[in-house]
């Protein structure tokens, strides 16, 4: 029996596939949705045995028709949403303020702030009108929805941008059984984070290695949130590893 129907946007790499993969080994029916179709294919692809096949649902979170699109397909399919994972978001160019065109500024806020405002509207409005009515919000936040690093001044912005909106979905969200939280991931060991194994820019100027963590405690951590009941919510949590520079950073 599935624990209800669950999308995740990003859901191609990192810990977008890290997520759809545990939550599909806990039960749930999971959408998955992302630019790329190939690699949305290949997370289906490494599911364990046993579990539901997952369906692929390609899109751009950047873009509204697409958006609409991808609800009217889960609820024609599903016929509801239980849990999303607003996870799709990019880091942008790693330059300092003032050397930042506004195209990069533009990207940055369409993927990270303007595609998850998109993504929790609709999620929204498709658990207000099912029956049962509600359901659960996760928004992937950041480390940077807190304290910045440096040459980050796109993405420090959208993800504290972020914690803004998780707030407000979590009070609009009250009188309709919608919980929401958020997930702030430090240095989980995906793509994104390959380069600060080598190095990464401190706020002193140095460089220097920083420790990364399987990105499976991540996914461990969505599920954990995503199987509480709705009169629970985990509000915000905060993961990662241990040894890197966040208390203190800067």
């Amino acid at each position: 029996m599935s624990r209800g129907v669950a999308l995740l946007t990003g859901a191609g790499s990192g810990i977008g596939k890290a997520c759809a993969l545990a939550l599909a080994a806990d039960g749930w029916t999971v959408v998955l949705s992302g630019r790329r179709r190939d690699m949305l294919e290949a997370t289906a692809a490494a599911v364990q045995p046993g579990c539901a096949p997952m369906s692929i649902v390609p899109a751009d979170v950047t873009d509204e028709a697409q958006v609409l699109a991808l609800y009217a397909t889960i609820e024609r399919d599903h016929g509801r949403l239980d849990f999303l994972f607003n996870n799709a978001g990019i880091f942008g160019p790693g330059k300092p303020l003032d050397e930042i065109g506004y195209g990069e500024w533009r990207s940055v806020v369409d993927a990270n702030l303007n595609g998850a405002f998109l993504v929790a509207r609709e999620a929204v409005k498709l658990m207000k009108r099912q029956r049962p009515m509600g359901g659960r919000i996760v928004n992937n936040g950041s480390l940077s929805a807190h304290v910045p690093r440096p040459n980050s001044a796109a993405y420090a912005a959208t993800k504290h941008a972020i914690s803004g909106l998780t707030k407000a979905i979590s009070v609009e969200g009250r009188p309709f059984d919608i919980a929401c939280g958020q997930i702030d991931v430090g240095n989980a060991a995906t793509e994104m984070t390959a380069g600060f194994g080598a190095g990464a820019l401190q706020a002193d100027g140095s460089r220097k290695q920083e420790p990364r963590m399987d990105v499976a405690y991540v996914a461990d951590a969505v599920v954990q949130m995503a199987r509480l009941p709705l009169s629970a919510n985990i509000y915000a949590m905060t993961i990662l590893a241990t040894a890197m520079p966040y208390a203190g950073r800067g």
